[in-house]
């Protein structure tokens, strides 16, 4: 089998299974040859290895039980870098990276400079939005400093793959500014922020198991947002029991002045910006996502 014909029998498989056959079968033969989509287009009849054929043909059968690629690849780009994953950890969308953007325009506008500042990223999963941000006051040198940044979990699993990607993104030699806690929200986390941004879980019970009946392995954990402090189940299906406690969690351990950005559902949007309000923001905003859809919400502590 060379390259061509891996291309086309991926492609021939998945049709019928995903909108994305050609682009997923691609993703996972340029993970196996270890190459970018140049090579299978322009190296077409280039053979693969025994090795190389089975590896191919057992992650096609995965992805048709409904696994997603970048859980078979074992990555997935967001914001411009590759972060680990794995079922452990939900996968980076497009439209998380809002809130990447969100607060580096915090830190422009009110923290551009020498400065102390400090960052939390609450239910923190593959740490793809906290060290996007670091990342991006590195590379950038937005401030000097850079940010002291907390990194916090309920799953230490999830946490663990956190750590991973402190090392993918070559951010080992600022650890002393990076702080992973396993905490139930802010049960463990101490300390004040002028940041706090999160991509909690927010989807109601009912519709998070109907998304899980696919095959698509993501953690129930972090997608039901039906969950109370205790872990019981919340008597509401709205998927805004989480966000009902991390709010006024959050507006406890901001600093004067500082900002909590979260995502949250296009249909609880609404009902979010109103915890927001309730729990003392000022300034809250709904943020729309590259859809067009409601997606995250902004507040301010005065």
């Amino acid at each position: 089998m060379n390259i061509q014909e891996a291309r086309s029998y991926g492609k021939s498989k998945l049709e019928n299974s995903s909108p994305t056959a050609q682009l997923d079968a691609d993703c996972i033969l340029q993970e196996i040859l270890g190459c970018d989509k140049a090579f299978l287009l322009f190296h077409r009849e280039t053979e693969l290895t025994r090795e190389q054929k089975v590896h191919f043909v057992k992650a096609i059968e995965k992805r048709l039980t409904g696994l997603p690629v970048a859980y078979i690849t074992g990555h997935k780009e967001f914001y411009g870098r590759d972060f680990a994953v794995t079922p452990d950890v939900l996968i980076p969308k497009p439209d998380t990276e809002i809130l990447v953007e969100n607060a580096l325009n915090f830190i422009k506008e009110k923290h551009s400079g020498n400065t102390g500042l400090s960052i939390c990223d609450m239910c923190t999963g593959s740490g793809c939005v906290g060290l996007s941000i670091l990342a991006e006051c590195r590379d950038r040198h937005l401030c000097t400093p850079l940010p002291h940044m907390t990194l916090a979990d309920i799953s230490n699993d999830a946490l663990k793959i956190t750590q991973k990607n402190i090392s993918l993104l070559q951010l080992d030699s600022i650890t002393p500014e990076i702080q992973i806690i396993h905490s139930n929200l802010f049960e463990s986390v101490d300390g004040n922020f002028d940041i706090i941004v999160s991509n909690p879980p927010y989807i109601p019970y009912s519709e998070a198991m109907q998304l899980l009946e696919d095959g698509r392995n993501e953690p129930l954990l972090a997608l039901n947002g039906d969950v109370e402090l205790d872990g019981n189940q919340s008597s509401t299906d709205d998927g805004l029991a989480i966000i009902r406690n991390l709010v006024p969690q959050a507006y406890t351990h901001l600093n004067h002045n500082g900002i909590l950005a979260i995502e949250t559902g296009e249909y609880n949007a609404t009902g979010a910006a109103q915890i927001f309000r309730e729990n003392g923001f000022k300034n809250v905003m709904i943020i729309k996502d590259l859809s067009d859809q409601d997606r995250n919400v902004i507040g301010k502590k005065e």
